[in-house]
């Protein structure tokens, strides 16, 4: 609309004021127009920079590749200086308002690529400078609410030569793992708390994930799925009895009964809680199971891999969990978002005559089932805080476990 009034609307009275003055009206309209029309591309430049969200998945054998290509970038940067910080402090700063902020913001914006140059640095927060912050914010792993909080400014304030650190430690994980990965498979990456179901090379689904707490960390290994445990019994581990049912019992000695969760000793026989000197260890000796239900921690479905830390992929109860940035929360399961989508797609790999309705119908009986996959799929429990794709988009996460080392706290980087 805007551009039809430029070239028509405004334009026609003009032309009856005289020549020169017409001239140089439409001279000035057109350099309008222009402007308009380079706004009408910058947005859509904006948009499609490159896809930060890729088909192409986290990991596979040209991930190495991608990510030495972002190194030379990241040198580059470096060498010429870095990026500069935002300043902390303030209010959360969003689309619409003003702030001298800004203009540090629209600098570091355009250092990593993702602000055009061409935006200018104007202390206006407008719609570029949103879709910019945007698309940093997935890069990143933080909810892309396009507000500029405490969280953003600390990930746009880390140093570019750390970042380049990452790169190369992340470079070399991913060399180890540059082989054969399967036709078909399951990686859970658990910095960045996120699932990917792989076939043939693309990404068929990913999942928001729930991993361990920094001190019950989700362990790192290779192993293979091989069995779906539908409406589940959980059995408590000795080190969640220890650290979390024991204690809970000392403050509400009907946490066992509101939660389901009934007492066996290993023989079978049924206890009560009155049975048990709570003030002690003496729990760690029997065998706690919770019940089937929707309080189940859970869920409706466990995922079970061979491994040896008793640790598995499942659904949950705490659905919440899944709209956090900071999703390291569980005792080092791996909790699934949209599990029945994941679960269903397992079944149609290896067992066909398994459809979405038929793993709805089963979980809604209720009914413990087990279903043991005909054809086991490769899992990758993976450390990758930093990637690449094809498209040359860079991704960061937090190194919440602290193993790479960023800071040279350690002799070396642990892989």
């Amino acid at each position: 609309m805007l551009k039809r009034l430029l070239a028509f609307g405004c334009a026609m009275p003009l032309l009856a004021a005289g020549p020169a003055l017409a001239q140089s009206a439409l001279q000035s309209l057109q350099q309008n127009r222009q402007k308009v029309e380079w706004v009408d591309n910058f947005d859509i430049a904006t948009e499609n920079i490159t896809e930060v969200k890729s088909s192409a998945p986290t990991l596979s054998p040209q991930t190495a590749d991608y990510i030495a290509a972002a190194i030379n970038r990241y040198q580059r940067i470096v060498q010429a200086g870095g990026w500069g910080t935002v300043s902390t402090g303030g209010k959360a700063l969003r689309i619409g308002m003003k702030d001298p902020r800004v203009v540090e913001l629209r600098r570091r914006l355009i250092a990593s690529g993702d602000l055009e140059q061409q935006a200018g640095l104007s202390n206006t927060f407008d719609s570029y400078v949103d879709a910019a912050l945007r698309r940093f914010q997935l890069r990143h792993g933080l909810i892309h609410d396009g507000v500029m909080g405490e969280g953003t400014v600390a990930a746009l304030n880390i140093p570019a030569n750390v970042r380049l650190r990452q790169l190369e430690t992340n470079m070399i994980r991913m060399r180890s793992m540059s082989g054969f990965l399967g036709d078909r498979y399951v990686m859970v990456n658990i910095p960045a708390a996120e699932i990917e179901a792989v076939e043939n090379g693309m990404v068929r689904s990913r999942h928001t994930a729930v991993v361990g707490k920094i001190d019950r960390q989700t362990p790192i290994l290779n192993s293979k799925i091989y069995e779906l445990n539908f409406n589940p019994y959980w059995t408590v581990p000795v080190s969640i009895i220890r650290k979390d049912l024991i204690p809970k019992m000392k403050e509400d000695s009907e946490y066992l009964a509101k939660n389901n969760i009934r007492i066996f000793d290993w023989s079978g026989n049924e206890l009560n809680r009155q049975q048990i000197d709570w003030n002690t260890d003496e729990a760690t000796q029997y065998r706690f199971t919770q019940d089937p239900g929707s309080d189940n921690s859970l869920g409706s479905v466990r995922i079970n891999f061979h491994n040896k830390h008793q640790v598995y992929l499942h659904d949950t109860p705490s659905k919440t969990l899944f709209g956090e940035a900071n999703r390291f929360h569980s005792s080092g399961c791996v909790r699934v978002q949209n599990v029945r989508e994941l679960v269903t797609w397992m079944l149609q790999s290896t067992t066909p005559d398994w459809t979405r309705s038929r793993v709805d119908s089963v979980i809604r009986t209720g009914e413990r089932e087990d279903v043991k996959l005909k054809g086991s799929i490769p899992l990758y429990l993976t450390y990758v805080t930093a990637w690449a794709n094809a498209d040359g988009v860079v991704h960061f996460r937090d190194d919440i476990y602290n193993r790479d080392d960023l800071y040279g706290t350690g002799a070396q980087a642990r892989l």
